[in-house]
This record gives C-alpha cells, structure tokens and sequence, in this order.
C-alpha cells in the first residue's frame, strides 16, 4: 500500500493526447496520465510506474519533446506544484531560493529579475519549468542554468529515496548534465535497471539557487545581445534591459509560447520544441573541415571562472562551437523550408532554421522526416552530424 494519500494523485480517467502536452503540438494518446499537486503524490506516480514495470515519462511544460504518432505506452506525470520561496536574502550571502520542479520558468526569471537576483536574466522567455532546466542545463545568449544552481533534489529511482545533488556532482556540460546522462545510465557506476529513458533516473522534486544581488546583469557572454544593449562581450548591463531585449530576440526568431489574443490567428513558428539541434562542439584540430567563414565560438566552462564576483567560464582552448542553424542554412534547407514546399504540414521555422514546426496539421512522422532530412544535408554537405537537444520518444532520426 502506497504511504501516500490518495487524493494527493490526480489521475484523469481520459487521458490526454501528447499534441495537449507539447509545444510542437504533435503526439498521440498517454495510456495513463497523472497529475501530481504534491511532491508525495510525484514520488508516488514515480514509484507505482516503476513498481509496475510501466514505461514512464515525467513532463513540464513539454517544451522539449517531440512524441510517436502511436503514443505514450505507458505513465505520463506531470508536476503541477508552484512557488518561490527565499530562504535568505542578504547582502553578504546573496538569495538563497528555491522552487519545486513544477515552477513555471520564466515567472521564476520574472521574480528574479524584479529581486535583483543576478544570473539568469539572459534566461528569459525559455519555455518550461524549473524542473527540466537542470537536466538539460539550459542556457541561452551565453548564459546557462548551472551558473545559478547549487542544490538539486530529486527521487532516485534506483535506490527509491531522495538523493540531492550539489551543483559540482551534477556534472553540468553544455547542454546537459548527470540527470539527463542517468536516462542511459551514464554518468554514474553500473545500473542493472538501466536504461530508464525517455525520463531520467533522477526525476527532479526542488532545485535551490544561489544568486548574487544587484540591478547590473551578469557579464554579457553572447555577441548578439551585447551588439542589441550597446555594451561589449564581457560588459554588464541593466537586467530588467537584458531581459526585455532577450525576450525581443527570442520572440523575433518564434522561439516564445503561442499565446495569441482571442480571436487571433496562431503564430506556427511558434508551434516547436526550441531549438531541435545543439550546436556541434569541434577540436580545434577538426576546424579545417568547415568553411573559413563558418561561426566560430569560445566553449566555456558550465561554471563561471571565478566565485568571487559574476564572470563567464572558463575558455577550453582545445574546442570550438559553431553554429547549427548556420549549417543548416549553408546546406540548402533556407527558413520556411518543408520538403513539399509551403504547404509542408512540418517546416522550418520562417524566423529561425534550426526550430522545427508544426503548421497547424503536423504529425510526429511529419516532424522526424524533416528533421532527418536537415540532419543528413549537414552531414553530407559539411561532415558534421547534428544531435538532437529535442527528447524523441517512439521515434528516432
């Protein structure tokens, strides 16, 4: 018998179809949906899924997944919990915050930005919730999540109890960290009951943050937005001005939730995962196989260089990041591209190439079949592979 109360799991007798649960709006049925209102009722929905040996899969905002046609065979549980709550806000230690793994996202950005807690103003607009922003390590306009973190607590469902995590066993990378490498269980000593894809073995319950106060942003790391704020890479500006700049890049290129007016009609370059591809990470030694006017950018270290005020991290001088979309573009696959043309039901965004969309009538397969045309294009034209940064659930490319 679980020890948890029963009405602290809402489980729906119908449940929704995946399309309902994403922002590509694809997807087909859940056998089972949960909706979790307490962290009990999240360990429990977790617990019984495992128990049962049912597939699990642990959404947010679903801004990250692309899903099967077919769909889920299995559990979906989705966090619905809320809340910020400061556990100390001083001068000499700074905010100490947490939220639970519901939160939505840009809210907490919101709050912190309006707090005066530095790091993670360049983080406006991503779409999501707190939860899911540790395993991927989010970031954006040269900002990440692991700037800011220092504790994450999560439901080990291997060793079925709370295990948390400090910021330096996270093992945070660009674009991941351990919780998104324990869905194959990598990361971490042999796991009998690996793998536990499509969600992690940590299912993340509360992340705490640790920010510095002040009404300057931390330093600017990217070269768009600092170009937009008049400063240089490297330099500060007014967050609240870095947050509504960065909110203006991303709606410019579609990369916001659609949330049109009543009566207005959808923006579709809106309907997408974000950005479907990372951007590769080369050796230097490989540079020589991309064109000399391809992007190149420093790879810096997730953590910051320094604790002793807000800096960027550390350059790694034996590796290089080019830019995805760029590649994209130079391989033929221009913005709006679908492989029947306009009227694709699945085309690249007309605002940013490296966001798959859906417009309007889209399946799954619609979206893997052009996301695995850009793929091997890049690859034939260039050699590089790109990875998928969208989770793909009952479809592979």
């Amino acid at each position: 018998m679980s020890p948890y109360p029963a009405d602290t799991v809402q489980a729906q007798a119908v449940a929704p179809s995946l399309a309902d649960l994403t922002t590509l709006r694809v997807g087909g049925p859940a056998a089972s949906f949960v909706e979790a209102e307490e962290e009990a009722a999240l360990i429990e929905a977790v617990s019984t899924a495992d128990d049962d040996g049912v597939p699990l899969l642990v959404v947010g905002g679903g801004s990250n997944l692309l899903v099967a046609d077919q769909g889920f065979d299995g559990v979906v549980v989705r966090d619905i919990r809320s809340g910020i709550t400061v556990e100390s806000d001083d001068s000499c230690g700074g905010a100490v915050v947490s939220a639970p793994a519901g939160q939505n996202w840009d809210d907490l950005v919101e709050r912190a930005v309006a707090e005066g807690w530095v790091g993670v103003e360049s983080l406006s607009g991503i779409p999501g919730t707190v939860g899911a922003a540790p395993v991927q390590n989010i970031g954006a306009y040269g900002q990440e999540l692991s700037g800011v973190v220092s504790l994450v607590r999560t439901w080990d469902r291997g060793e079925r109890r709370v295990h948390t995590f400090s910021v330096g066993q996270l093992d945070f990378g660009y674009r991941t960290s351990l919780l998104k490498r324990s869905m194959h269980s990598e990361g971490r000593d042999e796991d009998p009951r690996a793998p536990w894809y499509p969600s992690p073995r940590y299912v993340v319950l509360t992340v705490q943050f640790q920010f510095r106060l002040g009404t300057l942003s931390a330093p600017v790391g990217y070269g768009e937005l600092a170009r937009r704020l008049g400063v240089e890479v490297g330099q500060r500006a007014p967050m609240r001005e870095v947050r509504d700049t960065v909110l203006g890049l991303r709606g410019g290129k579609g990369m916001l939730l659609d949330r049109p007016p009543f009566g207005a009609e959808p923006d579709h370059d809106r309907w997408n995962s974000g950005s479907f591809f990372t951007n590769p990470v080369i050796p230097v030694e490989h540079l020589a196989h991309l064109p000399e006017d391809a992007p190149r950018y420093p790879v810096r270290s997730a953590m910051p260089e320094t604790t002793t005020g807000p800096s960027l991290g550390t350059i790694d001088p034996t590796l290089v990041k080019t830019s995805a979309a760029w590649l994209i573009e130079r391989a033929g696959f221009g913005k709006g591209f679908g492989l029947a043309g306009e009227h694709s039901p699945a085309r690249l965004s007309t605002k940013h190439t490296l966001a798959m969309t859906n417009r309007g009538g889209a399946r799954a397969e619609d979206v893997v079949a052009l996301a695995r045309a850009v793929r091997d294009g890049v690859r034939d034209r260039f050699g590089v592979t790109l990875v998928p940064e969208t989770i793909l659930v009952g479809v592979s490319l």
